[in-house]
């Protein structure tokens, strides 16, 4: 930990937990259903407090009320509505406002991504700082990448772009390579990406992978790290999803 807080610099945490989550098939908000006793939301606040940052900001959206009720007693947190689900970078674009001040990373997580592990954590900012890259994505090796957004990288290897699936053509598809829409930014560069991009894509919904595309094209550093353990990048969509998770979660007690 004392390596951690010596090359640790000014961070602030977004929490993306505006969606809906069709997929669970319920009317609670996908961030609340229950994971070991506790909301999905509950374990990535506990890990974003244990990073001691200077601000925890959590986009809600769907059942922002509900949620906002749920975690009323956390007043170390700030809620911003995404009133218009437009997608994860019009999510963070809301945050702009209240980050106007601030200037410093930022470490962007999933509100249904709840086995993370701080050490991992630890390591993605410790690239990040130590390479000086504008953006740092994490990222996993699994034999079954469906769903997930794919890592496109040149012939050096270098992370060049993350196409998201249904945008993805078939020879994309083949990558094993996923993004686990956990990253840490630049903030000066984080908000001047978001400007430039647009939701000409299939989903009509602005992405915020396509900055990392932008930092390519601007030959700015872009930085990776392969989480050594597929399962703590585990997105949450469906109720399978979360029965898998609560038994990786009883195995492993999530260690750090």
């Amino acid at each position: 930990m004392l390596d951690f807080i010596c090359f640790m610099e000014r961070l602030a945490v977004i929490i993306l937990a505006a969606g809906k989550g069709k997929r669970m098939r319920s009317h609670l908000p996908k961030v609340l259903h229950p994971l070991a006793n506790k909301p999905l939301l509950a374990h990535v606040i506990d890990l974003a407090k244990g990073l001691n940052p200077e601000r925890i900001i959590v986009v809600i959206g769907h059942g922002a009320e509900r949620v906002r009720e749920e975690f009323s007693r956390n007043h170390d947190i700030e809620f911003v509505e995404q009133k218009e689900q437009l997608g994860t970078g019009h999510a963070v674009q809301q945050t702009g406002e209240s980050l106007r001040d601030y200037d410093g990373n930022i470490l962007i997580l999933s509100g249904d991504v709840p086995l993370l592990k701080t050490d991992t954590i630890h390591k993605l900012i410790k690239i990040h700082t130590e390479s000086d890259a504008v953006v740092t994505v994490l990222t996993a090796e699994v034999d079954n990448p469906s769903g997930y957004g794919r890592v496109v990288r040149d012939s050096n290897r270098r992370a060049v772009n993350i196409i998201e699936e249904k945008d993805a053509s078939p020879e994309i598809k083949k990558i094993t390579e996923i993004n686990s829409g956990i990253y840490c930014f630049k903030k000066y560069f984080m908000f001047d990406a978001l400007r430039k991009i647009d939701k000409n894509n299939i989903q009509q919904e602005y992405y915020l992978t396509d900055v990392v595309g932008l930092a390519f094209k601007s030959s700015l550093k872009i930085e990776t790290l392969v989480a050594e353990d597929p399962d703590e990048i585990m997105g949450i969509n469906t109720q399978e999803e979360l029965k898998e998770a609560e038994e990786i979660f009883k195995k492993t007690k999530k260690p750090n």
